[in-house]
């Protein structure tokens, strides 16, 4: 398998990178400073007044991508961002991977508008996916903080890093927009919205987008159906919103792929579905074409989910400067995750039947902030209040041999219900912030903390999971940033954060032990935790950004679930804290406007993420200490250059990811690859009744690379030398696609 064999790391780019950072800075001795520098268009990589590192991308970024495509894929261009799908736009939320400076997805927060979202996770338990919860093309911008968010980001996950989406609201001018995607694997994508403009102080808009498309290999639809709905009301000092975003989701899963599967059966190996007989087949052990064992395929696995997400927002000026925002939110979710399981028989003459794990979540909530300036000090502080049920099924469903379940729709009666587990969750995060300015607001200290108390309470009402109460608290979660302006455009900035996680309610939490097991681990488990050093230097002005950062991160408290004791024994496995993790790296991004239509971007990390201490698997030892952290690539590259003149535009990107370890012990890793995409994009101007009418072409995964994408979509293991572990999916071929654009 030529195609996933390493190749050099790119090692001596840091430096190279580094000093493409700074060599403007001898070249510019008095350089002309953007006053929008922290909100260009395409991508802010300097953060501009900010006291941590934060980055964004915003509306000429959005556009440069396939029409749908997820904004956590955007992300993935930033330094110290990692993001992994099988699919081409990053939408396929079964290998869905974000992954910022050795922090998982579950360990990192997000938020839409303000609204949590959870930690996105697919079998979320307190949130819902940036991919249902807006529209693609209604994304504003993207922001992340790399090592930690503000103290008001509405999350009770954010260990590491965290992700602010914003929609693009209402719009002033009145107009309808209508855009069509065709392409690859008979993708085809219709969005259309229309906003009425500003009404005496009210405006609104109305969007929809119908999203069908087969999986590239394999049979399988990845269809979506999604509504976005805003309406507002601004006087001059304050202003009145509401926004109704609901989504509809059908996608059916690619095989998961072990090392060991893929040198035997290929890179593009899938499940059987339409090929019913072979297996029913497989399912009696008669196996072939390569296929040794059960694992290799399954006839089919499925995703289900239906969201509605619901806000009411006020935004009021007090005085001279302050503010008081708020709001009040709902969402409603029903989802389930389907398995052709052919370990456990419809009958003696089916083996297979259909396994689903079926969740609902009803939450609510209200965030609400006031800001107050006086002299030089601006006093930020509010809360976030959240009460979630979360009712989580494990059910089968008997088959028909006469009838494979290729039709997507919720299953209701099941045949046997293994367990069913309610859970009540409230959180609550008060925080209190002082920004303060000095030397003419060229010296900006924040300093403040937050406090977060997380309980959740569980029920079992069928099976033999655990039930009981579990709380994750701590009152004083300091921050503290500084930042400093050496001359116009040249900052020096330094942070420190200490951030907590809530425990998990849901699949895999510390509800998952039976109820001795949670017995035995309820008093001394430990909520994960988190201290974040950082720092570095940026410079901006008019064509060009550049950023230098360096952090440190200590990980405590560690999360696993492991046995309690010798298997023999036949104790349960439970949720245990096994150490921590130590972390180091490096950022470097510059973003140069060279002239003559032509821009670089360029970002580079370095991370070493460690586990600190071995850990006890039952009675075995599990050498970890000094191992790296699964699915964290050391070296991270993204380089794109673009040019635009007139109505033309054409980009051309290059993303390396370094290797990735899937065994905690480090006996087993996937290879780093190199992925190209590149677009081209033009404007024909008003033709007939449509205006500025756009035609983008699009080819990801340019030279058709072989590679695996996601890693861990099963887990990880100790242990998995002869790489049997099938938690891989490989990433997309080489895809096409045009879109046509117009306003109305």
């Amino acid at each position: 398998m030529s195609s996933i064999t390493p190749c050099r790391r790119p090692r001596h780019l840091l430096a190279l990178a580094v000093a493409a950072a700074l060599a403007p800075l001898a070249a510019s001795a008095n350089p002309e400073v953007r006053d929008d520098a922290a909100v260009l268009d395409a991508v802010n990589v300097v953060g501009t007044g900010e006291t941590r590192q934060v980055q964004a991308l915003g509306r000429e970024e959005l556009a440069r991508q396939p029409a749908g495509s997820s904004a956590l894929k955007l992300l993935g261009k930033l330094p110290g961002v990692h993001f992994t799908s099988a699919d081409p736009w990053g939408n396929y939320e079964w290998s869905t991977r974000l992954n910022i400076r050795g922090f998982n997805q579950n360990q990192l927060g997000f938020t839409l508008d303000g609204i949590p979202l959870g930690d996105m996770s697919y079998g979320n338990h307190n949130g819902l996916h940036i991919s249902r919860a807006l529209i693609a093309e209604n994304l504003g911008f993207a922001e992340v903080s790399q090592g930690s968010g503000a103290l008001d980001t509405a999350s009770s996950s954010n260990l590491g890093g965290t992700v602010r989406f914003a929609s693009r609201g209402p719009q002033a001018e009145r107009g309808a927009t209508l855009a069509q995607t065709v392409g690859s694997d008979d993708t085809l994508r219709t969005f259309a919205r229309y906003d009425t403009g500003d009404l005496d102080g009210f405006s609104a808009f109305l969007s929809g987008a119908k999203h069908d498309a087969e999986k590239w290999k394999g049979y399988g639809a990845q269809d979506s159906r999604q509504v976005n709905a805003q309406a507002r009301y601004a006087d001059e000092a304050w202003s009145l919103g509401a926004l109704i975003n609901t989504s509809r989701r059908n996608e059916t899963d690619y095989a998961d792929l072990s090392l060991e599967s893929a040198r035997r059966l290929g890179m593009d190996w899938d499940n059987y579905a339409r090929d019913w007989t072979r297996a029913i087949r497989a399912g009696f052990g008669q196996f072939s074409g390569g296929v040794n064992s059960l694992d290799d395929a399954y006839y089919l696995g499925r995703g289900l989910r239906d969201d509605n997400l619901y806000a009411l927002n006020t935004d009021i000026a007090i005085g001279d400067g302050g503010s008081f925002k708020a709001q009040v939110y709902r969402h409603t979710n029903e989802g389930q995750g389907h398995w052709v399981t052919p370990y456990s028989p419809s009958s003696a003459t089916l083996p297979l039947s259909l396994r689903t794990t079926e969740y609902t979540i009803d939450r609510g909530g209200l965030t609400a902030g006031f800001e107050l300036p006086f002299g030089v000090h601006t006093l930020s502080f509010g809360l976030w209040h959240e009460d979630s049920d979360h009712n989580l099924q494990r059910n089968f469903y008997f088959l028909n041999a006469d009838t494979p379940p290729n039709r997507g729709y919720f299953y209701r009666s099941p045949d046997v219900r293994v367990f069913e587990q309610d859970f009540d969750s409230r959180t609550q995060v008060w925080y209190l912030n002082d920004r303060i300015a000095l030397m003419d607001g060229r010296f900006t200290i924040d300093a403040g903390f937050k406090a977060l108390d997380a309980e959740i309470e569980a029920v079992s009402r069928r099976g033999t999971r655990a039930q009981g109460r579990i709380e994750a608290k701590d009152s004083f979660l300091p921050q503290l940033g500084l930042r400093f302006e050496v001359a116009p455009g040249f900052e020096l900035f330094g942070s420190y954060a200490e951030n907590m996680a809530a425990f998990r309610a849901g699949v895999n939490g510390p509800f998952s032990a039976s109820q001795s097991g949670f017995n035995a681990i309820r008093d001394t488990l430990r909520p994960e935790t988190s201290t974040t050093f950082e720092g570095g230097l940026r410079y901006g002005n008019e064509g060009f950004q550049s950023s230098l950062t360096l952090y440190r991160v200590d990980f405590e408290d560690r999360l696993l679930t492991i046995s309690q004791c010798a298997g023999i024994v036949g104790c349960p496995s439970v949720l245990a804290n096994v150490g921590d993790v130590e972390t180091s790296g490096a950022e470097a991004a510059i973003d140069w406007r060279l002239g003559g239509g032509f821009s670089l971007f360029g970002s580079l990390s370095w991370n070493s993420s460690e586990y600190a201490s071995n850990y006890l698997d039952g009675t075995t030892l599990v050498p970890t200490d000094g191992k790296t952290v699964v699915d964290t690539p050391e070296m991270l590259a993204n380089v794109e250059l673009r040019y635009a003149a007139d109505a033309l535009e054409a980009r051309i990107g290059m993303k390396y990811t370094d290797e990735r370890f899937i065994t905690y012990v480090n006996d087993s890793r996937v290879p780093d690859y190199w992925v190209t995409d590149a677009s081209v994009s033009y404007r024909f101007g008003d033709l007939g009744f449509a205006k500025d009418l756009k035609a983008t072409l699009n080819v990801t995964n340019l030279f058709d690379e072989d590679y695996f994408a996601s890693v861990g979509t099963n887990g990880f293991v100790a242990r998995d030398p002869q790489g049997l572990n099938y938690t891989l999916v490989t990433g997309a071929p080489r895809q096409v696609f045009l879109t046509l654009e117009a306003s109305f």
